[in-house]
């Protein structure tokens, strides 16, 4: 049986189910909102109300996005037929952190892992396979996670991506292995990318 009253209990839970927050920490979350200001907690309801109402997938990247399109597929300074493969969103903002990729990017939407049931068909790599032509990719850049589901992923990718003329490229080690690109600082993720290493195509 609880020590708390329900409603307190349920806000606990609530939060020990979010990634990354064990017990403890939801705890005090928990009795931080509830000693907060009213106001506080009113602006926290709103603001992860707006962001689920708000913000949907790009149509063309599948980066989180408040329009059809995100921000970095509609920039015209983009380079345009350089292309990043990440895993998921928040991986876009650790690449973009490091000022070192100016093209643009694709969203698999996770990383192959059959102990999972994740297999190429659960993520959106047909999507990625559609747009390599049509917007004439001259670089496809695979920026995974360095762990075992990330380097699968890579491998199925370089598989797959045996297009001729293409340029398929991985970041270079430097990463820890086991480690997610979310973590990585700017300079270390920054030197993986401009150090890539080819994987197939030429070099131009």
């Amino acid at each position: 049986m609880s020590a708390y009253a329900d409603s307190v209990q349920d806000l606990i839970d609530a939060f020990a189910r979010l990634p990354g927050i064990g017990p403890k920490s939801a705890q005090r979350i928990a009795f931080h909102l509830l000693k907060a200001e009213p106001e506080e907690s009113r602006n926290l309801a709103s603001a992860v109300t707006a962001a689920r109402e708000r913000t949907r997938f790009c149509e063309r990247c599948f980066n989180i996005s408040e329009e059809t399109l995100c921000s970095i597929c509609v920039d015209p300074k983009r380079d345009s037929d350089l292309l990043c493969v990440v895993e998921e969103p928040r991986d876009v903002v650790a690449v973009e952190r490091t000022l070192e990729f100016r093209g643009r990017y694709h969203v698999l939407g996770g990383a192959i892992d059959h102990l999972q049931g994740v297999g190429p068909e659960q993520l959106r790599i047909k999507e990625l396979l559609a747009r390599v032509g049509p917007e004439e990719t001259r670089e496809v850049v695979i920026c995974t996670n360095p762990n075992l589901e990330g380097e699968a992923t890579a491998l199925y990718l370089n598989r797959v991506l045996d297009v001729p003329g293409l340029i398929v490229s991985q970041i270079a080690s430097g990463l820890p292995v086991g480690g997610d690109l979310e973590y990585a600082d700017e300079l270390t993720l920054g030197r993986a990318l401009t150090g890539r290493r080819l994987i197939q195509g030429e070099s131009t």
